[in-house]
């Protein structure tokens, strides 16, 4: 009697575990959308293939998304929009972007708007990334700090430091406690900015007292800077 009374108690105290997992893995990070795998149906490659072909005439690529893009399922529209993010393909991403946004379904998440503006970066549109900004300000979405550091990094990699600075200065107020691993991320892409990287630098020493940074030797400091003047 004692033993089933006590295997009793181990499956309901199982059971609550296992409840309060599922409960807190609902809202977990991993399970967003835009990280699982995006698989495009029929629909989704034959959408993404017309949406391509009316890039460039605006009238029948509006009439198109009314009539077919709008009736695409969830897990075809996500996935629609990550192939064009990978392809670099940012008119019709903001397309997509703006229709998402409208659809019952949507939530705001922080690797939707986090895919957007890495894509946006590596194509250097600048208007186009401060209203996504803009956006993710008004729905209160908030980045993690790595997420933070990537984004920065993305901005700096594609020579658009005074856009990634404005970012590090929303990192540097965010309610999220700061890690030393974003920080250093940002100082390597800040090596073609040394006095950019002076400043991150004298806020992470502030930060983090009495951890290391490497710094890159003065010779390649210089090069960059000249590569940067040629390219200005």
């Amino acid at each position: 009697m004692l033993v089933r009374v006590a295997v009793a108690a181990v499956v309901r105290a199982g059971t609550r575990n296992w409840a309060r997992w599922a409960s807190s893995g609902a809202s977990s990070p991993s399970l967003s959308i835009w990280r699982r795998k995006k698989e495009m149906g029929k629909e989704g490659l034959v959408v993404a293939k017309e949406l391509k072909r009316f890039r460039s005439d605006p009238v029948r690529l509006d009439r198109f998304i009314r009539s077919s893009v709008s009736r695409l399922l969830k897990s075809d529209l996500v996935a629609v929009l990550a192939e064009f993010q990978r392809q670099n393909q940012f008119f019709l991403c903001v397309k997509l972007y703006d229709i998402v946004r409208k659809e019952i379904w949507y939530r705001p998440d922080m690797f939707f708007y986090r895919d957007m503006l890495m894509m946006l970066a590596r194509n250097k549109r600048v208007e186009e990334a401060k209203k996504v900004w803009g956006d993710l300000k008004t729905e209160e979405v908030l980045f993690d700090q790595h997420t933070f550091g990537d984004i920065i990094r993305a901005f700096l990699d594609n020579g658009l430091p005074s856009e990634a600075m404005d970012i590090y200065e929303e990192m540097r107020q965010s309610p999220e406690p700061p890690l030393s691993l974003p920080f250093r991320v940002i100082l390597k892409g800040l090596i073609p900015y040394p006095e950019l990287r002076e400043k991150v630098k004298d806020d992470f020493l502030e930060i983090f007292p009495g951890m290391i940074i490497y710094d890159p030797p003065e010779d390649l400091f210089e090069d960059n800077k000249q590569h940067n003047d040629r390219d200005n």
